[in-house]
């Protein structure tokens, strides 16, 4: 690899980077979101399932959005570059992060995260196809699996802002720190600086722009599916992608949620027992008294008026709770991503030693067993540092897996547009996952462990991707098609 190579590589790997740095910051953010935005309820049970139900209709919205923004931006990159299409979706998905920050209701802030969504659907297809077209054939499948591996530096990055702000929360140095996550997120824009001064187009894609009989053809569905190759590996492609990415948003992205369920009771506990022991080392007796009061449940004022003093402390304490909750949040998704990166940066040796369709196999088995180990078994602090980077190493190197094989499906005039056709078609249809998810939490609502359930029943969606496999080709050894 030249200084250019790695150039490329580094300029690819800080977008995608940067686009899982921002799906994090809402995955992390949606909880608190959701509970500012939306209207109060006086049951605060009622308002916890309200919560979790919107929290899935925002990412429903959410996926949707990169879907389409995905279908719009694989045609860009086809058409008129890799590099300029990765430009515009780069400062797409940063601005309209920021603007997320500003948000005043559900409705808007769905909005947003769609505007969002556009940009990051656009990203990975014309990152991959540019990593593939430009790097040399013996290392394209080990910089294309450190490409995603990368990933995890930006989900990872998202995890410790949510924790740093989690810690600001219960020192009351912050407020609605959702809204500066957001914010945070704005910062990737300049990275369309250097992209523009510096990124060339692949030689491989100058070539096909000046091939006559060609060019017609650029970025088009229409040629996509008219060749019967080519639509048979978009179909394939498709139905593969479906399977990790529902999987993953609509099930692994709510681990931290699990983790939030598992932990409140103690977290609260903890949190009210320091309170009062310090108002008794105050000599603040009737304080240590109203949250004794306020742990037992003992108030016979009505929930949720201002004037109750119960309601007034209580309002003093949920910040501290909840801060620490973030915490917790964030420790998970970090654990979670420690295993995804070293599952992607695997994946490469892997499918370079058993093929590609061996390896998709394996780890849409495996994902589809640890997945539902999380979501039935995790219930210690321990299981946090085994369950859950195993589940990630698991549902990660699927990705690893799509990057790898998705370019090996087309020639250079469809690269982009077949790339996007497989993962954002397949993020369309995953709109769906957390939808039925939301359905399932209204089912299993009368239980206490409704997202627990959930969750199990929804890993079943890796075994989709298995059973597809034997209708895929196999591309190991075999260039990329002209």
């Amino acid at each position: 690899m030249t200084r250019y190579h790695w150039f490329v590589f580094i300029v690819a790997a800080l977008g995608w980077l940067f686009d899982c740095l921002d799906q994090q910051l809402f995955v992390l953010a949606r909880p608190a979101a959701m509970k500012e935005l939306l209207p109060p309820l006086d049951d605060a049970k009622a308002m916890a399932e309200l919560v979790k139900i919107y929290g899935n209709y925002a990412t429903a919205i959410f996926l949707a959005g990169w879907a389409i923004g995905g279908l719009v931006f694989g045609v860009l990159g086809d058409r008129i570059g890799r590099a300029k299409t990765m430009m515009l979706t780069i400062l797409l998905y940063s601005v309209c992060t920021g603007l997320s920050a500003l948000s005043q209701g559900f409705w808007d802030f769905a909005f947003y995260r769609f505007l969002t969504g556009l940009g990051v659907g656009g990203e990975f297809a014309v990152g991959v196809a540019l990593v593939a077209e430009v790097m040399p054939a013996r290392a394209r499948p080990h910089t294309l699996a450190l490409l995603q591996a990368l990933s995890s530096v930006g989900n990872v990055a998202a995890a410790l802002i949510n924790m740093g702000l989690g810690v600001a929360e219960t020192q009351g140095l912050v407020s609605s720190p959702w809204r500066i996550m957001f914010l945070i997120g704005a910062l990737p824009a300049l990275l369309v600086l250097v992209i523009r001064r510096r990124l060339k187009e692949p030689a491989r894609w100058q070539r096909a722009t000046h091939e006559g009989a060609v060019v017609r053809q650029l970025g088009s569905y229409a040629a996509l599916f008219r060749h019967p190759t080519w639509r048979r590996h978009a179909l394939i492609g498709l139905a593969l992608a479906c399977s990790g990415v529902i999987g993953l948003w609509a099930v692994g992205f709510f681990t931290p949620d699990l983790m939030r369920a598992v932990q409140r009771q103690g977290v609260t506990q903890r949190v009210y027992e320091e309170q009062i022991e310090l108002a008794r080392q105050q000599g603040n007796l009737p304080r240590a008294e109203q949250l004794e009061a306020l742990w037992q449940g003992e108030s016979t004022s009505r929930p949720g008026r201002l004037d109750d003093p119960l309601t007034q402390l209580k309002a003093e304490v949920d910040p501290i709770i909840n801060g620490r909750l973030a915490i917790w949040a964030g420790i998970t998704m970090i654990t979670m991503y420690v295993g995804g990166f070293l599952g992607m940066f695997a994946y490469g040796l892997i499918a370079e030693r058993i093929g590609r369709r061996g390896a998709l196999a394996g780890s849409f088995l495996a994902a589809f067993v640890s997945t539902a180990c999380v979501f039935l078994f995790l219930d210690d602090f321990y299981d946090l540092f085994w369950l859950v980077p195993l589940m990630g190493f698991c549902q990660f190197s699927l990705f690893a897996g799509y990057a790898i094989y998705f370019p090996e499906l087309f020639p250079t005039h469809l690269r982009s547009t077949g790339i996007s056709f497989c993962y954002n078609v397949g993020r369309l249809l995953a709109a769906t996952g957390p939808l039925l998810q939301a359905e399932l939490l209204k089912f299993f609502a009368g239980t206490d462990e409704s997202l627990r359930y959930a969750g199990a029943t929804m890993s079943a969606v890796f075994l989709v991707g298995l059973f597809i496999l034997p209708f895929a080709p196999e591309t190991r050894g075999k260039p990329l098609p002209e």
